[in-house]
């Protein structure tokens, strides 16, 4: 035990524990990690004993997110990345890789090496790459005078800048040096993930056999799903091999296809907030990736062509629509929230389990009431 983790005891009325929910249950953390789970009544223990309303599950991990708070990952100081941090930390998110929309490779240079500290330091599990390999047709709002065409050395760059943390890039797999790209990256344990392209499902199919195991944000970015063609969506749809992303926010899908996610690939199904700027503010005129970004009615909307761009929202918002929206259960959806993200980036999967690092969050009703980050209440 430290004295920046005191002992504490977390009653409640259930935990999730994998596919199930047990209880009554409780949790003994100590040294900011969990000491002991079981059910029924607590022991007697050393510190605080705090009941909760709701289950105790562990804690998200949102793997696809640009920013918070007035902050976009692409500029500002280390504080400005920070309070992101601290945002998204405090609405459940207690594992964070940072998303970088597309910059010239200089900036992106310079972004990574900041945001690789901050991983080393603990506040984030990585960066991901969203740009600039994207196709221009399907750019949403990415800046079409940056996008490029991939290529090993300045892959080479970007993963040396980022010191080890780069953890996924999406691309368009049908631009020339695709293949070659993805082919590397995987060679570095970079996640690959396919985006904002306009490939046939062949494309598609060629970059999983390359190695690419993503779909980023399902339905947008891509071509839709057609009876004849069914893009990358489609093929993705049934290759075990793809976790496919989803924004559940109420404007990127609307019920119906994301039923479709949910039914046919629950098991592979990474629920993720791509949030911005306006996350935690109100409307107003933001920037994501240095473009213009217009918020009203909490949609964020490029200036220049009216496309989303990216949410407002948490993971944790989107676990309230999963569960009331669509019908999926509280532990399913913890899975999506968690689980399957973190396994789709190589990270440690969060788990209550004896031994584990405590990243809790109390949810009651489908909403998230209560955090615990490294066994200390941030919320």
């Amino acid at each position: 035990m430290t004295a920046q983790t005191p002992p504490l005891t977390l009653v409640a009325d259930g935990v999730v524990r994998g596919a199930t929910v047990t209880g009554p249950a409780w949790v003994q953390v100590a040294a900011g990690r969990i000491a002991a789970v079981g059910e029924g009544p607590a022991p007697d223990a050393l510190g605080e004993t705090v009941r909760v309303e709701g289950v105790l599950a562990p804690g998200f991990v949102d793997i696809h997110h640009h920013g918070a708070r007035g902050h976009d990952y692409g500029v500002g100081s280390v504080d400005d990345a920070l309070a992101v941090v601290e945002h998204h930390h405090g609405r459940g998110s207690t594992t964070l890789v940072a998303s970088l929309a597309t910059l010239p490779l200089d900036v992106l240079e310079q972004r990574l090496d900041i945001l690789g500290g901050l991983a080393a330091a603990g506040h984030l599990a990585g960066i991901h790459l969203e740009g600039p390999y994207l196709d221009a047709g399907h750019r949403g709002c990415h800046a079409p005078e940056l996008l490029r065409h991939p290529s090993v050395p300045e892959l080479r760059r970007l993963v040396a800048a980022a010191r080890g943390s780069l953890r996924m890039v999406t691309l368009a797999p049908e631009l020339p040096g695709a293949q070659d790209a993805i082919r590397y990256l995987v060679g570095e344990g970079v996640t690959v993930a396919v985006g904002h392209t306009s490939c046939t499902a062949e494309q598609a199919r060629a970059a999983f056999d390359a190695g690419a195991t993503v779909l980023t944000h399902a339905f947008n970015g891509m071509p839709s799903l057609h009876h004849r063609e069914p893009g990358p969506l489609g093929a993705a749809l049934f290759d075990e091999r793809i976790t496919i992303e989803l924004i559940l926010d109420g404007h990127h899908v609307a019920p119906e296809p994301a039923r479709l996610l949910a039914t046919v690939a629950p098991h592979r199904l990474a629920l993720i907030s791509d949030a911005m700027a306006a996350t935690g503010m109100g409307d107003g005129a933001y920037t994501i990736g240095g473009t213009a970004v217009v918020v009203a009615d909490s949609v964020a909307r490029a200036s220049s062509n009216g496309s989303l761009a990216g949410s407002t929202i948490a993971v944790a918002d989107a676990v309230t629509a999963a569960v009331q929206v669509l019908g999926m259960d509280v532990a399913a959806t913890v899975a999506s929230a968690s689980t399957i993200p973190a396994r789709a980036l190589g990270l440690a999967e969060p788990r209550i389990a004896t031994g584990e690092v405590a990243d809790l969050v109390v949810v009651a009703d489908a909403r998230v009431t209560r955090v615990v980050r490294g066994g200390r209440f941030l919320a």
